[in-house]
């Protein structure tokens, strides 16, 4: 990365204070620089540059680099002064040996805090180097995240093998895996460097969702390493979700898991972190009560519409249900489970509508095709729009065009549309005689029940510890496959040099089979002394004690046999060294 590329990464996270005159000077080194730019730019970001064509929406730029080198420096002078009308930021590079993180300035206070903040996120391993890997989740959700922005990055689940094949083309994305549902749309990376894949994973997702990188970010979360696990452990078990201890999220996830065996690019990591996943959510509802009571998003929405209807009862009002999917299917189960025995059915085809009505012979159910929306729409006074289209199917200037719903439900007709991107416009709510309800209302019946199954959380919250612990073991365990390479190959090399010396001496007209013993005899020897060493390091992650044990062996192993350090992401950068992707560039 050329140094007017971090010149604008730094001016595109400038803190919202820098509106006036104000300069600052800051020692960083360049990875903590770039991740403190990461931790910087979640916040506030003032101005949005594109780093590559170096233009500003609000203010220009400049960057003078003061070294043609094509090595990576191992730190950074920021020079920034910012105007109102220009902001411009001089980098000079320098090699210091000390890499411990300093400021130079006072007035670098906010940078200091980020750095800070920075330090306490970045996880090292017994041996104080970074690890090489970190699993990542960035995402979108119901909690801080309209719907009129999810929808935007949705992704159905037979895109979800094309999402990963583009997300692993990036250069520093190894692993990844999208969760896409109407509540949440979060995408997770195993990246070769967390704030590279930080940047892809956000290029990726604007280019995805044809959003801006600053509108993105206002709604974004970013969970790293212990944090991604324990979140999805937590998404799994239905703690995260807008209905808590909803079941639905747990078919979501094994959907992940399963996609992701046919998938190119949902690896070893990530395929562990899921399969975890879905143990902890079946353990969380078959050890707890938090799944009695819990409802689904379909659910939810049987029961709110209950809650608006002025009888509360479904005996006086006209239903009628757009989609003949899965959300439908659970959503005629609820309505029956609540005394709604007729209702409508519109389809696309009819095959699938047909098999609903064969699945609740208990209920009279009537069905059609979609080229009948509008009449039954018209005939029907709660509409129920679960469908997989992707444009609104119902707007204000075709509702209007209607006669009110009946006397019986107070002439108001409602629509609950859970369908995420929306099918019914928000124009609709505009009108006196009609309101539409999407997934966001469903938290009013979040508040009920609530205080049975927080009780039930907090018991739930020790077994995910337990899931968590036991994965992360064995996420542990694997670091000493590449220990126990260099060790065999460093024995090797001893071995084969010291035979080839001996069989120098020997002369060549030393017979093979005496030449064959020889080999034979140091095979054996080198094995026996490594046998004890390799059984050390050896660990099937099952055992969080035994994992620190052997990685306690593995360290003391490196330094005895004084193996060469793995390179990770923070030996690269230290050494002054620039990366090289998969293709072999710089």
């Amino acid at each position: 990365a050329p140094l007017t590329a971090l010149a604008d990464t730094f001016l595109s996270v400038l803190p919202s204070g820098l509106s006036t005159q104000h300069t600052q000077s800051t020692l960083y080194s360049y990875p903590a620089f770039m991740m403190a730019a990461h931790t910087m730019g979640v916040s506030a970001p003032a101005y949005s540059l594109n780093a590559k064509s170096s233009q500003m929406r609000s203010a220009t730029s400049s960057a003078r680099a003061s070294s043609s080198s094509s090595t990576l420096p191992a730190r950074v002078r920021l020079n920034v002064s910012c105007t109102a009308s220009k902001a411009s930021i001089e980098v000079t590079p320098k090699q210091i040996a000390n890499l411990k993180l300093r400021t130079v300035s006072g007035a670098a206070a906010d940078s200091n805090k980020a750095l800070q903040k920075l330090q306490a996120l970045t996880p090292v391993n017994a041996s104080g180097e970074e690890k090489k890997s970190s699993i990542m989740a960035l995402g979108l959700s119901v909690h801080a995240c309209p719907v009129e922005f999810r929808e935007k990055l949705a992704i159905p689940a037979e895109e979800w093998p094309r999402a990963i094949e583009e997300l692993c083309s990036y250069p520093h994305i190894e692993e990844a895996g999208v969760l896409s549902t109407c509540n949440r749309m979060e995408v997770y990376v195993v990246a070769l460097s967390w704030h590279r894949g930080v940047r892809e994973v956000e290029d990726w997702l604007c280019k995805s969702g044809g959003v801006e990188l600053e509108e993105l970010r206002s709604h974004m979360f970013l969970l790293k390493d212990e944090d991604a696990t324990a979140h999805l452990l937590r998404v799994s078990a239905g703690l995260d979700s807008l209905v808590l201890g909803e079941g639905q999220i747990l078919a979501q996830v094994k959907n992940v898991f399963e996609v992701g065996q046919t998938a190119n690019g949902f690896g070893r990591y990530l395929n562990g972190l899921f399969k975890a996943a879905v143990t902890a959510g079946k353990r969380v509802r078959s050890e707890t009560k938090i799944a009695s009571g819990a409802v689904s998003v379909s659910s939810a929405a049987a029961e709110l519409a209950l809650m608006k209807l002025p009888t509360s009862s479904y005996d006086d009002a006209r239903i009628l249900i757009i989609g003949a999917g899965k959300m439908s299917r659970l959503l005629v189960k609820h309505l029956a489970s609540k005394n709604c025995k007729s209702m409508k059915i519109l389809n696309r085809s009819l095959p699938r509508a047909e098999e609903l009505v064969a699945d609740f012979p208990e209920c009279d159910i009537q069905v059609g095709l979609m080229d009948e929306l509008l009449p039954a729409t018209e005939a029907a006074d709660v509409i129920f729009v679960a469908s997989s289209a992707e444009d609104p199917l119902l707007c204000k200037a075709q509702l209007e065009a209607m006669a009110p719903a009946s006397d019986k439900v107070g002439g108001v007709r409602r629509l609950f549309d859970i369908s995420v991107p929306r099918n019914v416009a928000s124009d609709v709510n505009e009108m006196e005689t009609a309101h539409v309800f999407n997934v966001d209302d469903l938290k009013e019946v979040v508040e009920m029940n609530k205080g049975a199954r927080a009780r039930a959380a907090e018991e739930a919250k020790d077994l995910l510890k337990q899931e968590q612990g036991s994965f992360e073991a064995w996420r542990d365990s694997l670091e000493t496959v590449p220990t126990i390479k260099k060790l065999r190959a460093k024995a090797e090399d001893i071995r084969t040099d010291a035979v080839e010396k001996a069989l120098k001496k020997m002369g060549d007209d030393l017979p093979k089979k005496q030449r064959q013993a020889i080999e034979d005899l140091s095979r054996g020897i080198v094995n026996k002394l490594l046998n004890g060493p390799m059984q050390s390091l050896r660990s099937d992650g099952t055992d969080a004690r035994q994992v620190q044990e052997t990685l306690v062996n593995m360290h003391a192993l490196e330094r005895m046999f004084d193996l060469s350090p793995q390179e990770t992401a923070a030996h690269v950068w230290t050494e002054g060294k620039m990366p090289r992707d998969r293709k072999g560039n710089q």
